[in-house]
């Protein structure tokens, strides 16, 4: 790995590009400038930060655009990253897809202020911010759904977190979760006997930990 693992993790993933490195910078910085104040991520350092998270989010981009072309989904695409907290994977994915329109579903006023004052920080006109819980969001609006760090699907009796993010998609779009260790995705996903669900594992820059997409398409 380079000295500079930002770069050197873009050029792995077939992503760099001088506008699109410093737009990432710009991010991190924010992030860190935040991080105390809101909760932001858990990182102890900055090569932390870029790996567990910039390089984690922007990953499987390949992969969605690949799903994305497989459905036909004209331009612009409308992705939703819900439950966006500091704008992962939200943001990270919409600086390398500007042809994308990204929303950011995010509850907390204080995250959902963060979000806003990065989105005009980095001048990024292809993303807006709902604060909103998902539960109140506007349903079938969306080519695709990412999200990441959000609680298990299968983590309340009866759980309709998945029927909830479902309904958030156009018909012919898919919900692509972010997830870790196969055996964890299997258990968790066991819960919904009756959904189609893919697995797809992902490989991070310079990352060991097992990473994997869940895709459910409708």
């Amino acid at each position: 790995m380079e000295s500079d693992p930002l770069e050197a993790g873009l050029k792995e993933l077939e992503l760099f590009s001088d506008e699109r490195y410093t737009l990432l910078v710009k991010y991190i910085e924010e992030i860190e400038r935040f991080n105390t104040a809101y909760g932001l991520v858990k990182v102890k350092d900055r090569k932390e930060l870029i790996l567990k998270h910039i390089l984690d989010s922007l990953a499987p981009i390949k992969f969605l655009l690949s799903v994305l072309d497989d459905l036909q989904v004209s331009a612009p695409r409308r992705i939703a990253d819900v439950g966006s907290g500091a704008g992962l994977p939200g943001i990270p994915l919409a600086i390398c897809m500007s042809d994308a329109e990204f929303t950011l579903i995010e509850r907390s006023g204080r995250r959902a202020g963060f979000l806003h004052n990065t989105i005009a920080a980095l001048g990024l006109s292809n993303v807006v911010v709902e604060e909103v819980e998902a539960e109140k969001a506007a349903p079938g609006r969306f080519d695709s759904i990412v999200f990441r760090a959000l609680k298990p699907l299968n983590s309340e009796p009866n759980c309709k977190l998945l029927e909830l993010l479902l309904s958030l998609l156009k018909e012919g779009g898919f919900l692509a979760a972010y997830k870790g260790r196969r055996e964890t995705v299997e258990e968790e996903m066991a819960g919904f006997p009756g959904t189609p669900w893919e697995l797809h594992p992902i490989k991070v820059p310079f990352l060991n930990d097992e990473r994997h997409l869940v895709v459910i398409k409708v």
